[in-house]
């Protein structure tokens, strides 16, 4: 789409992917100008979405498996959200994570507010500490880049060192073990008898012999 979207641009979006780009010879910046309006890719399961601009309010609510990318939202971004992953490369509004059980959410936070508008009822935010997640997020933005020519996104990538560190990665407790969200060196630090269930570890001398089911009743 070349131009802008009114509500609801890519509600229900299962697969493919939908680009909205503003038009050529535009004499505003992309990032700092709305492009699409509220609720975009509301009870999305799939697919691809990129937007050289920003988006309204309730933006990836009920997402559950949809990939998108825009450049600012409104309040209560990423509400409801069950899966997929959310990237944000500029200003939000408030009330960001509520109700979210599922995905990844990341958040560029070059004026360091971010966390005041953060709901923690459920998710957590970090750093991108992860090479897999930092993986995740620089391959997202640069197809972003290469799909809208996002000016922003260029900017990003040719600085990546230092703008990694302006990123939040938030998650809700169904993904700190994805290896995008935990360092698996500080797991093997923090687990104890979480281990059992594995196999691997038990505080029975024949533990790693047990199915799985009687390691976990070890566990217990």
């Amino acid at each position: 789409l070349i131009g802008d979207g009114n509500d609801y641009v890519s509600k229900g979006l299962h697969g493919g992917e939908i680009i909205v780009v503003p038009p050529p010879g535009i004499k505003f910046k992309p990032e700092d100008s709305s492009i699409v309006g509220n609720a975009c890719l509301y009870g999305a399961t799939g697919g691809d979405f990129h937007a050289n601009g920003k988006a309204g309010e309730r933006f990836c609510v009920r997402n559950s498996g949809a990939f998108a990318t825009v450049e600012g939202t409104g309040d209560h971004c990423c509400e409801y959200m069950t899966g997929g992953v959310t990237v944000v490369l500029g200003n939000v509004g408030r009330n960001v994570g509520a109700g979210m059980t599922g995905g990844l959410g990341y958040f560029y936070d070059a004026a360091n507010d971010f966390e005041a508008k953060l709901n923690k009822e459920i998710v957590k935010m970090q750093r991108v500490v992860t090479p897999e997640g930092e993986a995740q997020l620089k391959t997202i933005i640069e197809r972003h880049a290469k799909k809208t020519g996002s000016p922003k996104a260029t900017r990003i990538i040719e600085n990546w060192d230092d703008e990694l560190k302006k990123f939040w990665q938030v998650y809700p407790p169904s993904e700190a073990k994805s290896p995008l969200v935990r360092d698996a060196i500080s797991e093997e630090l923090l687990r104890v008898s979480a281990r059992a269930p594995m196999g691997d570890a038990c505080f029975l001398p024949d533990g790693a012999n047990f199915s799985q089911e009687q390691t976990a009743r070890c566990a217990d």
